[in-house]
């Protein structure tokens, strides 16, 4: 069986991994590892949850010269939520690291702090698309010296019309950069910008842990549009969710769901990509600390959100292809508890549950409210 020593990491990041409780990499750590090492572009297939950060995070700090007072590594996410999640890890890892230091550039923030910051100069940089534009056009960053570029879950890059930015910063880089691409999914745009930007990339697939779906009790409701949050309701009332992310389509259709829900007395709130910042982190907290039952959300905004205790996973709207759908659900029955999935789904929605069906290879069970 790999160790993260066996895979080529020094002494002093695989002690930090071990004091963090991190003992054995994961398949797609297994697998990305030593190709990041040996310096080769990589585009790796991996859900949220399987330890993808790690995957890239690591090789990058092996890389790293501590002495060099310039941005060598970049590490571009779609949300701010997923941008600070990699920088607390990374400052996680670089604490033993010493006189290395982590900066997130990311909107909602003030950005004369962070021109402070980016004084100090930081040897690796997390940042969401729009605000690296803005320091770019300001000429308060300084891209020369990166030899590392890292575009996380580049398919939610994608759905959130982030992918013309995203290629003005790939051109703005030095040509002699590795490249490395990390995507849930591999819909033909991202396989394109892959091409288009990447050196004969390694293709590393790592399959979501079936556990998703089979450790998941799974149903789908039928419903017509215009009883659909009547039937929530009832679904709530009858299976009192300790802890639910109910997923909606669009930020609209979250907004006006959960204005009916705390209307009806439930304790719900909304996340989704209008919401500011301290805004989004108060909704989560909440939702962590269990004061709401209820996160009624979007796709892209619970895009890596890990909480414990999540019971119920509902789609109030239903995804619109089995890779999202495994994702989605794959945030109940964590860690050996048991969750269960409640899909919504209108006659219009038939043909996304085939697709469904087809990609977890079995029907979805049925049931009457």
């Amino acid at each position: 069986m790999a160790t993260f020593s066996s895979l080529g990491m020094e002494e002093r990041l695989v002690n930090v991994l071990k004091n963090n409780g991190i003992n054995e990499p994961t398949p797609i750590q297994e697998k990305a590892i030593p190709s990041v090492l040996q310096k080769k572009d990589v585009i790796a297939q991996a859900q949220t949850g399987t330890g993808k950060t790690l995957a890239f995070l690591l090789p990058i700090l092996s890389k790293i010269n501590p002495d060099k007072q310039a941005i060598q590594a970049l590490i571009v996410s779609p949300t701010r939520e997923l941008a600070l999640q990699i920088t607390a890890e990374l400052n996680k890892l670089t604490e033993a690291l010493g006189n290395l230091n982590a900066l997130a550039v990311y909107g909602g923030q003030d950005i004369q702090g962070q021109l402070k910051k980016l004084e100090k100069q930081a040897q690796v940089v997390v940042a969401t698309p729009g605000r690296l534009l803005d320091h770019m056009r300001r000429e308060t960053i300084d891209l020369s010296s990166i030899s590392m570029f890292v575009l996380d879950e580049a398919d939610q890059m994608l759905h959130m019309g982030f992918l013309p930015e995203v290629e003005t910063i790939i051109e703005a880089l030095p040509e002699n950069r590795q490249t490395m691409l990390f995507s849930a999914t591999m819909p033909k745009e991202v396989r394109q910008l892959a091409k288009n930007y990447m050196n004969d990339p390694e293709d590393i697939r790592v399959k979501a842990k079936q556990v998703t779906v089979e450790d998941i009790k799974q149903m789908v409701i039928e419903t017509t549009d215009r009883e659909k949050q009547e039937k929530l309701m009832r679904v709530l009332d009858q299976f009192r969710p300790f802890l639910a992310i109910i997923f909606c389509r669009t930020k609209r259709r979250t907004m006006k769901l959960n204005t009916a829900l705390q209307q009806n007395g439930y304790l719900s709130d909304e996340l989704h990509g209008d919401l500011s910042q301290s805004k989004r982190e108060k909704v989560m907290q909440r939702f962590r600390d269990m004061k709401i039952q209820y996160l009624v959300a979007t796709d892209v905004a619970a895009r890596g959100i890990d909480v414990e205790g999540v019971t119920h996973v509902i789609n109030y709207d239903i995804p619109q292809d089995a890779e999202s759908y495994i994702h989605r659900i794959g945030r109940t029955g964590r860690a050996g508890g048991d969750g269960i999935a409640i899909t919504f789904v209108a006659s219009k929605d038939k043909q996304y549950l085939r697709l469904i069906e087809k990609g977890i290879k079995g029907q979805i069970k049925r049931k009457e409210i």
